[in-house]
């Protein structure tokens, strides 16, 4: 069984090889910023396109939490983006007894999910939805972080709250960001913004009235995206 389990990660990442286009992969290091001193120094991409890794994973979705983590620890992109969808596709399919130990394992691994889009496919889908009925104690925990890629895995986390009406800990969190550095961070709370407005536009608007003058232009351009023409240009004028 060990072996079968073996040869299964390995033909998982030969697939994955096969499967590389060099001129893909050149344009997704430069777009998903590569280089020295950048957010994502040390990713390296096969050039496989999400959409495809997606119709792999129905091959792999038995492949152990040891496995996982081994691709999980790999610096290419796709290694660890295709991890995602297998964990994902297999909390999605778990009981509640399985579910903790996905999230428990999400957790522990959750420096290793290392770039913007791995944390989007992910995150609201295993901890978001784990915490939905329990306390959200680690989402504070992880919006404190010194680790640019936990503080987003709280506030993406969120959006499965948005979609079941719950916005009180997205408008908490989204305060405590509104100083965050990082323009990674100031997409991502102007995205669980304009979500929250998409639901309740009169709830947005309260937050924004009252905060809209120190956030960061990108997270309030973000946030108020599907504002009428005329509300935009009220907001945008501080």
């Amino acid at each position: 069984m060990a072996k079968s389990k073996i040869n299964n990660l390995i033909q998982l990442q030969e697939k994955l090889k096969e499967l590389s286009d060099p001129k893909q992969a050149k344009i997704l290091q430069r777009f998903f910023k590569t280089g020295k001193g950048e957010y994502g120094e040390g990713d390296v991409f096969l050039g496989v396109k999400v959409p495809i890794q997606r119709k792999i994973v129905s091959g792999f979705r038995d492949l152990s939490q040891k496995d996982i983590e081994r691709l999980l620890n790999s610096n290419i992109h796709e290694y660890r983006m295709t991890a995602l969808l297998i964990l994902v596709s297999q909390y999605e399919k778990a009981n509640e007894r399985e579910k903790k130990i996905i999230f428990d394992f999400y957790l522990k691994n959750s420096k290793k999910i290392n770039n913007w889009d791995l944390v989007d496919i992910s995150a609201s889908k295993i901890v978001g939805d784990h915490l939905m009925k329990k306390p959200r104690t680690v989402l504070y925990k992880f919006v404190r972080s010194r680790n640019l890629w936990q503080r987003r895995i709280a506030i993406i986390s969120t959006f499965t709250f948005i979609r079941n009406n719950d916005f009180d800990d997205t408008l908490r969190i989204s305060k405590m960001l509104l100083s965050d550095k990082h323009d990674l961070i100031h997409k991502a709370v102007g995205w669980m913004l304009r979500e929250v407005g998409k639901r309740d536009q009169k709830i947005e608007e309260e937050f924004l009235k009252e905060h809209y003058s120190e956030m960061p232009r990108v997270m309030l351009r973000y946030a108020i995206e599907k504002f009428n023409e005329k509300k935009r240009k009220f907001y945008l004028k501080k």
